[in-house]
């Protein structure tokens, strides 16, 4: 996994940064790692579940990291949508966020609670879910990036 600073060597060989952030986002959903990829660091779990994007956060606050929006952010049940992102600090604190933590363990209880997802079958719906998705953790990331205390 890649934290911090994202560079790339130009055809003249030279380091080219691609992007400096102070978040990263953990998702499933492609067309946020397609959208913001040159803006953040994407942790992209191209086959992940919602779990699996929750559990990766868990892990990441294990390590110190600390959640910056909401795992179950949005109007959107749990079960209704198999779409996830969550924005988490690149910088580690000294000790796992108590808050953070418990963010992620409620999550991750709501989401094991829930009732079956229903399967989508229309690619239109599939794209309706990546949208909202979308649309969530870009409404969030001006007041990520004006904190500027991650």
């Amino acid at each position: 996994m890649i934290i911090g600073e994202l560079w790339r060597l130009t055809p003249g060989g030279e380091q080219e940064t691609l992007h400096t952030s102070k978040f990263q986002i953990v998702t499933n959903n492609p067309m946020v790692a397609e959208a913001l990829g040159e803006r953040c660091h994407i942790v992209f779990l191209e086959h992940g579940s919602d779990r699996d994007v929750i559990e990766t956060v868990r892990d990441l606050v294990h390590r110190h990291h600390r959640v910056l929006t909401a795992p179950l952010a949005g109007s959107v049940k749990p079960w209704e949508t198999p779409y996830r992102s969550v924005m988490v600090s690149v910088s580690k604190g000294t000790a796992i966020d108590a808050t953070s933590l418990e963010l992620v363990e409620f999550a991750l209880m709501v989401i094991g609670q829930s009732r079956e997802r229903l399967e989508t079958t229309k690619p239109s719906i599939d794209r309706d879910f990546q949208t909202v998705d979308l649309s969530l953790i870009e409404s969030a990331l001006p007041s990520v990036e004006a904190i500027g205390r991650i």
